[in-house]
């Protein structure tokens, strides 16, 4: 059975979701399990950002699938740990069939851990400065005025933690891979009107403890 609004899709468990949930049961339980869900682990959130610059130019799906590659690969995405990946390391991640081998987005991940290290030296946790980043109010697309989608790909507030993030020299972050992230990590809430998990997701957010300077 399936709703009529072209958002939503109603399964035969008769939970009505997101749409793009549907297909196939990685994107369910993503969609259901943590999709928009706050997070405030510091290496969760990292790994939040990698998959997503890995994702650019291909299917969310098939991150997902090599998701347990890659955090084999890259050590549960301790960027302390990744932080030290030298050339030998770029070798074989190179070889690893288990992740996207793209030596540009491999070299993004391991600039990018350092710049980790360094916000958590300025924020006391990576987590404290990714959530100074939680809009305020609901933000509409920045950009084409044709753009029909109830939820954008690009906002004011993505913009500017894209470009943050490139002043302190990272790599492989446009605002539209940042406004994935912000959606991924539950910075805030896409789940369409609708969907049976976005009242799921506004308790969540109602009861976390945003992370804030100590």
């Amino acid at each position: 059975m399936e709703t009529r609004d072209k958002y939503l899709h109603t399964a035969q468990d008769e939970i009505t979701r997101c749409r793009w949930g549907k297909d196939h049961l990685d994107y369910r339980n993503y969609h259901d399990q943590e999709w928009a869900h706050p997070e405030a682990n510091d290496f969760r959130l990292f790994e939040k950002i990698c998959l997503e610059s890995f994702q650019s130019g291909l299917s969310w799906l098939t991150i997902l699938r090599k998701r347990e590659g890659f955090r084999d690969a890259f050590v549960n995405f301790d960027f302390y740990k990744v932080a030290k990946f030298d050339d030998d390391s770029i070798h074989q991640l190179l070889q690893n069939k288990d992740i996207v081998r793209h030596r540009g987005k491999i070299e993004a991940a391991i600039n990018n851990a350092q710049r980790a290290i360094e916000i958590v030296n300025e924020f006391t946790s990576f987590a404290t400065y990714i959530w100074q980043w939680e809009p305020n109010k609901i933000e509409l697309h920045l950009g084409k005025e044709d753009y029909t989608s109830p939820t954008p790909s690009i906002t004011k507030t993505s913009q500017a933690l894209s470009k943050d993030l490139k002043k302190r020299g990272w790599k492989f972050f446009g605002p539209t891979t940042a406004y994935a992230f912000m959606q991924a990590v539950g910075l805030v809430n896409d789940h369409f009107e609708g969907c049976a998990y976005k009242e799921v997701v506004d308790d969540l957010r109602h009861k976390f403890q945003r992370p804030v300077v100590v």
